[in-house]
């Protein structure tokens, strides 16, 4: 009895995944629209900004403002807004090295 219900469910289940199937998307290289372009200036600050936070990072000392300024910069490129790219850029840049520079800050004793 046991083995006809798993038969059975190893039917049903197969049947079930065969129409899964049938309304998967269309493959991404078909429905991929172009991307917006962003000019040179804003693709090199976002790259530098790129390079920047992940220096950082590695060091364990990312500012959580450069990593969300990163972001934006990254959702604006993708939109195209080179203007926005360019400001949230800097931004991470800026951040980013700020971090790295409090490394240097000297260490306090707190009570004495």
């Amino acid at each position: 009895m046991s083995k006809v219900l798993l038969v059975l469910t190893s039917v049903a289940l197969l049947g079930l995944s065969g129409c899964a199937d049938m309304n998967a998307k269309p493959s991404s290289s078909e429905s991929t629209p172009a991307k917006a372009a962003i000019s040179a200036e804003a693709q090199a600050a976002l790259a530098a900004a790129q390079a920047d936070v992940k220096t950082v990072k590695a060091r364990n000392d990312l500012w959580t403002t450069a990593e969300s300024a990163l972001k934006a910069a990254e959702a604006a490129a993708g939109k195209g807004d080179s203007a926005t790219v360019l400001k949230e850029a800097k931004r991470a840049s800026d951040q980013a090295q700020k971090g790295m520079a409090q490394l240097n800050y000297p260490m306090r004793k707190i009570g004495d």
